[in-house]
């Protein structure tokens, strides 16, 4: 079948309920290798966004790939109700790193994607703090869209045909210094956004706190270490370390939403570990397998997940912790332990932030860029170089998708994600095995898609 055949196929029999047609007309991918995606037509894709940070370690990844070959052919299926050692011992190793860590002892719960990860955590954390069912959340967080996940993400438009949520969370705005919801200057603000949120709890008739018996109503602050979807978001040195001393003193938990920044895309193994604060809950997804197999989890601390609070059945998925997701996540922790990854995504990410600032200085539509480890971000802007253009930034995409740029005399595409509050920031994502000639190649077909967009 042609292109035009599946896309008409497409039109008449698939929902379009998911992502796929944010884009018109929706393209078809036929391979991937590295840091490519090829249409059926042969043409390259360089993919600066890999999966919204599922394929961390490259498309078609040999050593996992191995990995998977060799389950399917020993132990591909078997219910969760029993055991195999591939998640045995991928949830030690995972365990065992977060105690090397932080020092504190945990156990590791497996479910399929993220936002069902997010929803055991929830689980945990109503159980813990005793039926509580409203939390904290960020503004621009995204945790997912199953509707526990939906009520604590701080998008409106997820929740908006599906009633009422009465447990939706209280947002809290993140620490976005470029644009300050406060108007404040990072240089001198004193952390202002965490002493606004410390206030909540001065008298009872803000609403969250009850003095006399010392208790929230919140149970715990859900948190990204750096926006997602919100558009790779970086907050400041010190303010999670002011915000978890809050939480600690109210007996708030603090729950890590590590789906999409944690296994170095951040330069750390978790994200949350370039900011000095110690997480009561993990939950983590995505690249864990590479994009390979669906699997995703959370680690809780001992005294949350222990199983006489938390017995056999208080929650249950039949993909949970499936032997082909176990055993790829189980080889692709072992690699992370035997590379130094925590080196390679310092360096390339300086490589490619000094790339993505020198096309800053020739651009006046590029008004912000930031980044750490691997995780980077390009703002689009009026040529004021605040004002959000998000008309301008969907053109960009839509030039980078047409594979009409220009490689040596050949014709490339280039694979890019927006996010953002205005929907106008480019989030980078590459893969941490990017060669440098890949980065450089990456820099020239940006400089070529800012020109193209900006001539109209």
């Amino acid at each position: 079948m042609t292109d035009s055949d599946l896309l008409r196929d497409e039109a008449q029999y698939c929902s379009f309920g998911d992502t796929v047609h944010y884009i018109d007309p929706p393209k078809i991918f036929a391979r991937c290798e590295g840091s490519y995606l090829y249409d059926t037509e042969g043409k390259p894709f360089l993919d600066l966004q890999m999966w919204y940070s599922a394929v961390n370690f490259g498309y078609a990844n040999k050593r996992l790939n191995d990995a998977l070959h060799r389950q399917i052919d020993v132990l591909p299926q078997l219910a969760c109700q029993y055991l195999h050692k591939e998640k045995i011992e991928l949830a030690t190793a995972i365990a065992k790193r977060v105690e090397k860590t932080w020092g504190t002892k945990g156990r590791i719960h497996f479910n399929v994607g993220g936002a069902q990860a997010i929803e055991d955590s929830l689980k945990i954390v109503r159980n813990a703090s005793g039926g509580k069912s409203l939390m904290f959340a960020f503004e621009g967080g995204y945790h997912g869209r199953t509707l526990g996940a939906s009520a604590i993400t701080s998008s409106y438009r997820y929740r908006r045909r599906y009633g009422h949520f009465g447990d939706r969370a209280q947002f809290i705005p993140f620490p976005y210094c470029y644009r300050c919801p406060y108007g404040k200057k990072r240089e001198d603000c004193g952390m202002f956004c965490v002493d606004q949120f410390a206030r909540l709890f001065d008298t009872e008739y803000y609403g969250v706190w009850d003095p006399k018996h010392g208790s929230s109503e919140y149970a715990a602050f859900y948190i990204e270490a750096i926006q997602g979807t919100g558009g790779y978001v970086i907050p400041p040195p010190g303010y999670f370390e002011k915000l978890k001393q809050v939480l600690e003193e109210r007996k708030i938990l603090l729950v890590d939403d590590e789906i999409q920044m944690g296994f170095y895309r951040a330069g750390k193994f978790w994200a949350l570990e370039n900011f000095n604060v110690k997480p009561d809950i993990i939950v983590f997804g995505k690249a864990v397998t590479n994009g390979l197999n669906p699997i995703a989890g959370l680690w809780a601390r001992e005294d949350l997940i222990t199983p006489a609070i938390f017995p056999p059945g208080s929650t249950h998925s039949t993909f949970a912790s499936n032997p082909l997701g176990t055993a790829v996540a189980l080889e692709a922790v072992k690699m992370m332990e035997e590379e130094d990854y925590e080196t390679m995504t310092r360096e390339k990410g300086a490589y490619f932030l000094q790339g993505i600032q020198d096309l800053k200085k020739r651009h006046k539509i590029v008004g912000d860029v930031d980044g750490l480890g691997m995780a980077l971000r390009i703002e689009i802007t009026a040529e004021d170089r605040y004002t959000p253009d998000k008309a301008m930034t969907d053109k960009i995409v839509d030039i980078a998708m047409s594979g009409d740029l220009d490689a040596n005399g050949k014709k490339v595409g280039l694979v890019l994600d927006i996010g953002g509050y205005w929907k106008n920031v480019i989030t980078l994502a590459p893969s941490l095995t990017i060669s440098y000639e890949e980065m450089d190649l990456a820099f020239n077909l940006l400089d070529q898609l800012f020109t193209r967009a900006a001539r109209g």
